[in-house]
């Protein structure tokens, strides 16, 4: 799977290694930066990474800042992401399952790694469940073409 990552400085470590991670993994990552623990506006890389999962360049995309709050509202700005900020693996499963969810926002302050790892297995093989949950994701995305 085509994956893109994004950080800033205080995720950049966790970004490193869950890429190594997937990379291990076979999957192919486009890293949209930052490069470096020096300080960094995410802002400008979330959003590149986020684009390219809208336009259809990459599948999925998981994106980090330190508290990951910032990463989710920057990824959830781009038409077409459904961006979660998630935790622990059960609550990105709920994102898949329920909210067909393309982004997955970690936090690198406060995820272990071996969390981390956890959730972005379940974020790749979790499916979306549709059926009721697909009415609900359609007025999400008339609610952002402003039908609703």
């Amino acid at each position: 799977m085509k994956i893109a990552m994004a950080t800033d400085h205080a995720a950049f470590s966790l970004k490193e290694r869950i890429k190594h991670y997937l990379n291990n993994l076979e999957h192919e990552v486009i890293d949209f930066g930052c490069y470096s623990e020096e300080s960094a506006d995410y802002p400008l890389f979330i959003s590149k990474a986020a684009r390219a999962v809208a336009n259809g360049q990459c599948e999925r995309g998981i994106v980090m800042c330190g508290s990951g709050i910032g990463a989710s509202i920057v990824a959830n700005k781009i038409k077409g992401i459904r961006c979660a900020l998630v935790y622990t693996p059960e609550l990105c499963r709920l994102a898949r399952q329920h909210n067909d969810a393309n982004i997955i926002a970690l936090a690198g302050r406060f995820t272990e790694e071996d969390t981390a790892k956890r959730i972005v297995d379940v974020f790749l093989l979790t499916k979306f469940e549709g059926g009721r949950h697909l009415g609900r994701v359609n007025q999400i995305i008339e609610i952002e073409e402003g039908r609703l």
